[in-house]
């Protein structure tokens, strides 16, 4: 038996709960309260997350996929803080760990692909980074072109928030991929934001404020 402990975060696309069973602490996402017209898309999301944390299953920091039944979708409990609640600053470390979590996402031919958002970084209760949320994770050859390119997008996100918390301590290759623009990105702002932006402001009346926390 598991009872909530307490709810983390609630949207259009599923609640997310931090429970308490037989094995200890979890995170639950529940789709049952998830609108009639929005349960394709949620079921979607989470069945792709997943897929996602199976692929990655025994890799250290992060979550560990417990159960997925097509409404709960069961990972284990990290301990620790997002990006923007507990800020790396200055912390040379966290980013270079950061950056061999990355590469051992990669090898497992999986590409994060939400990576801009500091609430999918964590700094955990021992100062490491930790990914969570596989929603939006492509799977496939990590030798192929397309995710040797998502690869690349995902490395950009991160020497973002490096450039942020840590930018005396980029170098000069790294300044030159964070200037360096994929047709993936473009796409993305040129078409896939404004839409992004239209459903979640317009019709969900929620934002996400760049996965940044809620604005004051």
């Amino acid at each position: 038996m598991s009872i909530e402990v307490s709810a983390l975060k609630s949207d259009s696309f599923g609640r997310i709960a931090l429970m308490r069973g037989e094995r200890g602490l979890f995170v639950r996402r529940d789709l049952a309260h998830v609108p009639l017209w929005l349960r394709l898309p949620a079921w979607w999301l989470a069945r792709r997350e997943a897929r996602g944390l199976q692929a990655v299953t025994g890799l250290e920091a992060v979550p560990q996929l417990l159960g997925w039944d097509g409404r709960r979708l069961d990972r284990s409990y990290m301990d620790g803080a997002a990006m923007y609640q507990r800020p790396p600053r200055g912390d040379l470390a966290y980013f270079r760990e950061a950056r061999r979590l990355l590469q051992a996402l990669h090898r497992r031919g999986v590409a994060h692909n939400d990576l801009a958002k500091e609430a999918n970084w964590l700094v955990l209760a021992d100062g490491r980074p930790g990914i969570i949320d596989f929603q939006l994770a492509v799977r496939g050859d990590p030798r192929s072109r397309w995710m040797r390119l998502l690869a690349r997008e995902d490395l950009r996100h991160l020497l973002k928030h490096k450039r942020t918390y840590c930018p005396e301590a980029l170098t000069p290759v790294e300044r030159r991929v964070l200037k360096r623009h994929s047709w993936v990105r473009e796409a993305w702002f040129a078409t896939g934001k404004p839409v992004y932006r239209f459903v979640t402001r317009r019709l969900l009346k929620w934002e996400d404020n760049e996965g940044q926390g809620p604005k004051p």
